[in-house]
């Protein structure tokens, strides 16, 4: 016990421009911590071994592997647990917890803000106003995933065309696209349409108007919370990360059932948004996302503030 508190102490100490005190960290020792980052590295390992798995087959999956397209988060990454800000690791080593973003002090470790650079400063501060402005936003949910239908419009670039056919013909997938309101707020979706669909949507987000845009009901601002959570890591914990990549894939999975994509070979079936009780069905998925990502994207920004609040200390 006293061993324990001359080490808080001792941190706290270096720590000073954080206004530390013994009673802000939580100290793990080796079992507790080994523990945790075995539960997460298992956890995770649900998702990566089998998209391992499948690389090495040469095989493609329409839902998973958004994972390593859109977002940028290497697996070996993914699977290596951090504690976040303000836990104290007894007998961390330096093998296992970089000195880049740890203090080590007599054989253990913590979480240095210290050490975020000033460029890593602006981007969790960017961040951190991009998630506060989306939760401040009334959610829309009558956009209907029309995004997936508007980049294969007239014959667009079929993105999964080597893991799903289209449950659609071309004129079909055309003229849901051309009947429907187009009301997609979030840029890279919109990027990707074609051509032809560009000026059927209602807006036109770019990369420098996107906190213009965001909004709580959209299904890929929800997805999104997993790369910033990924972006603001090892400085925010696994536990929080590892929540928002399932949630990721939960929306991914809503995402692509209401794509004009044939996914059942995958078991998922279609949510079919060219009728009416399809529409009915998504806004109901969609509403549930928007409701399971409040508290998600809340609990980032907590662990953002505070970060950032020790790191400018």
């Amino acid at each position: 016990m006293m061993v324990t508190l001359f080490v808080q102490v001792l941190f706290c100490l270096n720590f000073a421009a954080m206004n530390c005190s013994k009673d802000d960290v939580l100290t793990l020792s080796q079992e507790e911590w080994r523990t945790a980052a075995l539960s997460h590295y298992e956890q995770v390992q649900r998702v990566t071994l089998p998209m391992r798995e499948r690389k090495s087959r040469g095989e493609k999956h329409p839902v998973y592997d958004f994972l390593h397209t859109y977002y940028s988060f290497s697996l070996g990454r993914l699977e290596r647990w951090h504690p976040g800000d303000g836990v104290l690791l007894t007998e961390g080593s330096k093998e296992e917890f970089s000195p880049k973003y740890y203090r080590h002090e007599n054989g253990h470790a913590m979480i240095d803000p210290s050490l975020l650079t000033e460029k890593g400063r602006d981007r969790l501060r960017w961040i951190l106003q991009m998630l506060k402005l989306t939760q401040a936003r009334p959610p829309h949910l009558a956009c209907h995933g029309l995004h997936e239908w508007a980049m294969v419009y007239e014959g667009g670039d079929l993105r999964h065309r080597e893991s799903a056919p289209l449950r659609l013909t071309q004129e079909e997938i055309d003229a849901v696209v051309a009947s429907r309101p187009v009301t997609c707020s979030h840029f890279d979706a919109f990027r990707f349409f074609t051509k032809g669909a560009i000026p059927l949507n209602q807006s036109s987000p770019t990369l420098h108007t996107r906190e213009e845009h965001e909004q709580p009901g959209c299904i890929h601002a929800n997805m999104d919370l997993y790369k910033w959570s990924y972006k603001s890591s090892p400085w925010i914990s696994s536990d929080l990360l590892r929540e928002t990549l399932f949630f990721a894939i939960e929306a991914r999975e809503i995402d692509m059932r209401a794509s004009p994509y044939d996914l059942r070979q995958y078991g998922y079936e279609p949510i079919c948004i060219e009728t009416s009780a399809g529409r009915r069905d998504y806004e109901k998925a969609q509403h549930a996302l928007f409701q399971k990502g409040l508290p998600l994207r809340a609990q980032l920004i907590e662990a953002l503030e505070k970060f950032l609040s020790h790191a400018s200390s």
